[in-house]
């Protein structure tokens, strides 16, 4: 038989060490249905049987529960019940909705914390709906995964790289062209907002990490509209900040600097990566923009930014990270299959970074913890 296009050739198999054996009959034991009953009615593995059994559920409906969340969102349910708890009736007069698919959406919401039932009948917020009050980012991005979940419709054809075209490749429109500095203003609004949602929530924790007070000036590359640098400024009010972007989305940030009150002291250039960046910042930022790039153009911008620095200058690369503990399914999982359908980039371990940043010339780098590492960490890179 003959191998097909993607078969890799044949390597002897090395021996299998008894830590390989005893994971296998670990395995076979797991996979036996047997077992299965017997554990999950046993008083010492009850416990973790019907914990595992919850995990791979919600493995199966974790986009049933992603809906129900965007269902929320969409009919402003947290916003409704804001000000106290209302009655099943109530809430559906005011979502329009028939009764009994009021009270699905309820009790779905309510079962993943998002409403709490009370006693009485009525529906509250729960600690996960009011949170998300806060949070108008996370409804951005909610809504914005409709383009996501028609990507992901064959995942398979997707790793296979056969799947065609991606929506996200052209929402996304730097990532689908070979001169991004041609990319017109109409491409870049529909992304521009995301991006700048984006930032907005996690810069708090990037300035918290590494505090400005000893810089005077940031180059922000690839800021998008200037969410984080509109956040940098106001924290440090002697700080000028170069906002580097594509030239439509540098226009629409120095839009944004003016409406701020930082014209005087915030500027853009507009450019492509490729062509190098505005030189003699003390201080640069990549914030959520390496991961968007495969590894050589990811190298090549870093090297840029090291170049453009003074020295003994600063590189900031801000970004959730592959292996982030406790939150490794973001990075890997989310980002990994999200910068796959986008179609450039991919998440990295800051090992992984680190190792790039250094090849890239600079000679010293460590990380500044953050409040809420599984959204952003913070590499800093010294040119000295």
């Amino acid at each position: 038989m003959r191998p097909g296009p993607h078969a890799l050739p044949a390597v002897p198999a090395a021996p299998s060490s008894w830590r390989d054996r005893l994971l296998a009959w670990r395995h076979r034991l797991i996979a036996d249905p047997r077992f299965q009953r017997f554990a999950a009615a046993f008083p010492l593995t009850r416990p973790v049987a019907h914990r595992n059994a919850r995990a791979l559920f919600d493995l199966c409906a974790g986009f049933v529960y992603a809906q129900v969340l965007a269902a929320c969102l969409r009919l402003d349910l947290f916003l409704l019940l804001a000000d106290g708890p209302m009655t099943t009736a109530d809430l559906s007069r005011r979502l329009d909705l028939p009764p009994d698919r009021t009270l699905c959406l309820l009790r779905a919401a309510a079962s993943l914390g998002l409403l709490t039932d009370r006693r009485d009948g009525r529906y509250a917020l729960g600690d996960l709906g009011a949170a998300l009050l806060g949070n108008p980012s996370v409804a951005a991005m909610v809504a914005h995964h409709a383009m996501l979940y028609d990507d992901l419709r064959d995942p398979v054809a997707l790793l296979r790289g056969t799947a065609g075209p991606t929506t996200l490749s052209g929402y996304w429109a730097y990532a689908g062209t070979d001169d991004p500095a041609q990319v017109e203003e109409a491409a870049v609004a529909p992304y521009g907002a995301l991006m700048g949602a984006s930032q907005a929530l996690v810069a708090g924790d990037i300035l918290d990490a590494y505090p400005l007070a000893r810089h005077s000036h940031l180059l922000e590359i690839g800021g998008g509209e200037g969410a984080f640098a509109v956040e940098a400024a106001r924290r440090s009010p002697t700080l000028r900040v170069t906002l580097f972007d594509l030239p439509p989305v540098a226009a629409r940030a120095a839009r944004r600097f003016a409406e701020a009150g930082l014209a005087d002291r915030a500027g853009t250039v507009g450019g492509s990566f490729h062509d190098g960046l505005p030189q003699g910042a003390d201080l640069a930022s990549l914030v959520r923009v390496v991961h968007d790039h495969d590894d050589g153009p990811a190298l090549a911008l870093m090297r840029s930014a090291r170049a453009a620095l003074k020295p003994g200058g600063t590189l900031l690369v801000a970004e959730p990270m592959a292996g982030t503990p406790g939150a490794a399914p973001i990075g890997d999982a989310y980002f990994g299959f999200y910068l796959l359908a986008m179609g450039s980039g991919r998440p990295r371990k800051a090992e992984e970074l680190s190792a790039m940043l250094r090849e890239a010339g600079f000679a010293r780098v460590r990380e500044h913890r953050t409040r809420r590492p599984m959204l952003v960490r913070l590499l800093a890179a010294t040119t000295s």
